[in-house]
């Protein structure tokens, strides 16, 4: 029998989670939530939906890897030139989802996101897989090429200039990015589809924390 997809359902029983027990840092609050994800061996717990918007009002999303929790907020690294560098070039402000479906939460943060130093990129740069290092250098990032011989003759290449060498430079149009909290909401899964929502919105000086309706 053909499925519905009106009638896919599940219950989320698992936890709960009240404003008035949650750290009053957010991101002391989502670091601990990213280390109750590590321990239940989710995979890829750092995969994130990174969205933006382009010059023309266009949203668009995209997985990306956080590889950092750092400076009051949350580091990606990426081609500055791809579609998503160019986006956060013309528009700052950024928003990032996890959903971790085995704990039933989702995590929604917006922020501004800001180049790291080159220093930074370069130090974690230095850090990845020699062949991670040389897939940086071969894509031109949301290009379009005429068919994958292209990406596949530059590899060759490259890897033969290098052959000798255990690192590559940075390239230029490669780094990383910070994001900046100014809104953080922590949803957990809860019966009947009356969620649980708490939001941290930045004052001033500080949080605020507020329960939000399923």
């Amino acid at each position: 029998m053909k499925s519905s997809i009106a009638d896919l359902r599940k219950e989320y029983s698992k936890k709960i989670l009240d404003e008035s027990h949650v750290d009053k840092d957010p991101i002391r609050q989502f670091s601990q939530w990213f280390e109750e994800a590590l321990a239940s061996e989710i995979m890829e717990p750092n995969a994130m939906t990174l969205s933006t918007v382009s010059e023309n009002g266009f949203p668009s999303g995209r997985v990306v890897l956080l590889k950092g929790i750092e400076n009051n907020g949350l580091v990606f690294y990426t081609n500055y030139q791809s579609s998503k560098g160019r986006d956060m070039e013309n528009n700052a402000v950024v928003s990032l989802t996890f959903f971790w479906p085995e704990l039933e939460r989702q995590v929604r943060i917006q922020g501004t996101a800001t180049k790291v130093p080159r220093e930074v990129s370069e130090a974690y740069f230095k850090s990845r897989p020699k062949a991670s290092q040389i897939g940086a250098w071969t894509s031109p990032q949301s290009t379009p090429i005429k068919n994958r011989s292209i990406l596949e003759e530059r590899q060759q290449a490259l890897e033969k200039k290098y052959s000798d060498a255990e690192v590559l430079p940075l390239p230029n149009q490669w780094g990383g990015y910070h994001v900046a909290p100014f809104l953080m909401e922590f949803w957990q899964g809860r019966p009947s589809r009356l969620h649980d929502r708490v939001l941290y919105t930045q004052t001033k000086d500080s949080w605020k924390i507020s329960r939000l309706a399923p």
